[in-house]
């Protein structure tokens, strides 16, 4: 009998996920990550939410219901070295971090799996709406998207590596939400109609700023808004209070709607322009991670998204010098900022992805 190890954040999907790997015939048990700790970072974080102590309490409970173990791995550590120090220094850099994919690409696939195969178990698994399917032609794992295109987490997932992909199992990807909730109250879940957990697990009450403030000891230096010429036109609270898009929280009236369009950590300036602005026909990546093809040697044509709720437009990937490569888009696209991803797709299949450098 495979032995599958699946991390249970205390939510719905990932207790259904439990549930359909075990009435599949696979030794299961139940694994929840303890991501933060107050104490240990002088913070006051959410004692509710993803990890937190009352989802442990729920992860439990559906374990009990199910009739399977259930851990608490303590992550605390690795989270703030991979996870919060990396979100609080993107920002200090003027980028929108996106730390879901960091606790994706270095806790949740890479030590929870590498403490999973040291304990005997054969697979990880999660809740998150994908497939994966090997190709026997290229003799790669291919990351796929799941049924229910609404709750497609393929973009959070894209730096999954064969190794990873070969032992990890996504049980939800054929399902939608309604028919998740039903298994789970048809079952007597705690956690039947717990909503979806949609901020960022680490900050308490959706503020950045008031997070990193706290959490570095420091109180950001106020700046010049600027237009595209250089003009100052106001002054900003602190470039961590804006990011590339960013209409509302201003604190400026120019008499016409303005957008940030550039955050400059260096000259700490914001600059703000017009909706048409914040186009752009190309980015660079780094960091990049190819899943459905093993080199990027040549041009690509995809289809590419450059934020998780985007859609995604066609494109091209053209290889560039030490690792980086260049996505042209065949139509300019809205807001691509330094410190997200941009993910490529063929067809249902992702090809890759990378961190945007600009």
């Amino acid at each position: 009998m495979k032995r599958v190890l699946i991390g249970m954040s205390g939510g719905v999907d990932s207790s259904v996920a439990a549930y359909l790997l075990k009435e599949r015939g696979f030794e299961v048990w139940g694994c929840t990550l303890r991501l933060y700790d107050n104490e240990m970072l002088g913070l006051e974080l959410p004692e509710s939410g993803c990890c937190s102590v009352s989802d442990i309490l729920d992860a439990k409970s559906v374990c009990r219901s199910i009739g399977i173990e259930h851990i608490t791995l303590d992550m605390c550590a690795d989270f703030e070295k991979y996870v919060i120090k990396p979100f609080a220094q993107s920002y200090a850099r003027g980028e929108t971090p996106n730390p879901c994919i960091e606790c994706n690409r270095h806790l949740k696939f890479s030590l929870m799996l590498k403490k999973a195969l040291n304990l005997g178990f054969d697979y990880v698994a999660t809740g998150h709406y994908a497939d994966i399917r090997f190709n026997n032609s290229t003799g790669r794992y291919e990351l796929i998207r799941p049924a229910d295109r609404h709750k497609d987490q393929t973009y959070v997932l894209y730096s999954l590596t064969q190794t990873e992909l070969s032992h990890t199992l996504f049980p939800l990807y054929s399902l939608e939400k309604a028919e998740i909730r039903k298994i789970a109250e048809e079952s007597g879940f705690v956690n039947s109609h717990k909503p979806d957990s949609q901020d960022i697990c680490f900050v308490a009450d959706g503020s950045y700023t008031s997070f990193l403030e706290k959490y570095t000891g420091k109180s950001e230096e106020k700046g010049d808004f600027i237009d595209k010429y250089g003009n100052v036109l106001g002054q900003h609270q602190g470039i961590s209070h804006y990011t590339i898009g960013q209409r509302r929280g201003l604190g400026i009236a120019l008499g016409r709607p303005v957008f940030v369009t550039a955050v400059d950590p260096v000259r700490n300036t914001v600059t703000l322009g017009d909706e048409e602005d914040l186009f752009r026909d190309s980015v660079i990546i780094k960091d990049i991670n190819l899943i459905s093809i093993d080199a990027l040697d040549r041009p690509v044509k995809v289809t590419a998204k450059t934020r998780y709720t985007h859609r995604e437009t066609p494109a091209a990937v053209f290889p560039l010098e030490n690792g980086t490569a260049r996505v042209e888009f065949e139509s300019p696209v809205r807001a691509p900022a330094p410190g997200q991803a941009c993910v490529f797709y063929d067809g249902d299949k992702v090809v890759g992805g990378g961190t945007i450098i600009i």
